[in-house]
């Protein structure tokens, strides 16, 4: 797995951003050196900030571009094991529960079921929660992949990134209604960028132009609150997830992004949380 951690400056630095714009807690990778983690664990607990475990299974780690898109090599046994180390480490830092990008879009659907058999069983066994992601490259590709799947495994929980869907089927989800009120009676944690239909993050969701796409997202969300809070859920989360990294519009020639990616996600935070406490469910 690939870490967002260059060293202890570079932490501390980024838990004390978190703690100052107002966030609860952090979502990425386990840092792989052992003194990353314990410094990661004793920051987080120092400022009561809860750690999501970020579990990328089939990749290059010494591929620095593009690398979280799976090696076609890898067999669905080396994607169990990446996703093990992530479960093993997980209760080290104290996560509240592993979401994984996982599996393989060109896997047969015998190897998902070998797979998703077998990831079920280690989230069993470990005793640690496993929520898989629904992302492009990945199995959780297509949401009629997800369907079929939700529907094979009875205990399989998702983690909801509606814009990949978005892109992969060209066109906003409500036309799939009854695969997203399946996914939200499975929905464990949401991350909640905003997609279309020709990308999977609008330029910026502020703007008047990405209304339709905001309020298509904010119904699907909404219905995933209305379903956890009905099986009695005691805490949800939710993680707005805007990038840089090809995901950003950028201005031709220049590079230059056409809007600041950290205010957009301060921003999608503050309007989702007044959204879930108006609606009723906090």
């Amino acid at each position: 797995m690939r870490s967002w951690l260059t060293g202890p400056a570079d932490l501390e630095s980024l838990v004390q951003q978190t703690v100052d714009d107002g966030f609860d807690g952090i979502e990425g990778p386990i840092p792989q050196d052992i003194q990353q983690r314990q410094l990661l664990r004793r920051l987080l607990q120092d400022h009561g900030l809860v750690f999501i475990a970020e579990a990328t299974t089939g990749i290059d780690p010494d591929n620095t571009k593009d690398w979280w898109i799976p090696e076609p090599t890898r067999s669905t046994g080396e994607h169990l094991d990446d996703l093990k180390w992530a479960v093993d480490h997980a209760n080290e830092i104290g996560a509240m529960f592993v979401s994984t990008m996982c599996g393989y879009d060109a896997w047969s659907w015998q190897q998902n079921v070998d797979f998703f058999g077998r990831a079920l069983e280690l989230e069993q066994t470990s005793g640690i929660t496993i929520s898989f992601e629904t992302h492009r490259s990945r199995s959780l590709y297509n949401p009629w992949t997800t369907r079929d799947l939700l529907n094979q495994f009875p205990a399989m929980k998702i983690t909801c990134d509606f814009s990949h869907w978005c892109v992969v089927c060209e066109r906003l989800l409500d036309t799939e209604w009854p695969i997203l009120e399946l996914c939200a009676e499975r929905a464990h944690h949401v991350q909640c960028r905003v997609g279309y239909a020709q990308h999977a993050q609008v330029a910026d969701p502020r703007a008047p132009e990405s209304q339709e796409a905001l309020e298509a997202h904010e119904r699907w969300w909404s219905l995933i609150w209305q379903q956890q809070q009905q099986r009695g859920m005691a805490k949800t989360t939710m993680m707005p997830e805007f990038l840089y990294d090809g995901y950003m519009h950028t201005l031709p020639y220049t590079g230059k992004p056409v809007a600041d990616v950290w205010e957009i996600t301060c921003w999608m935070a503050d309007r989702q949380r007044q959204r879930f406490s108006k609606q009723g469910y906090c």
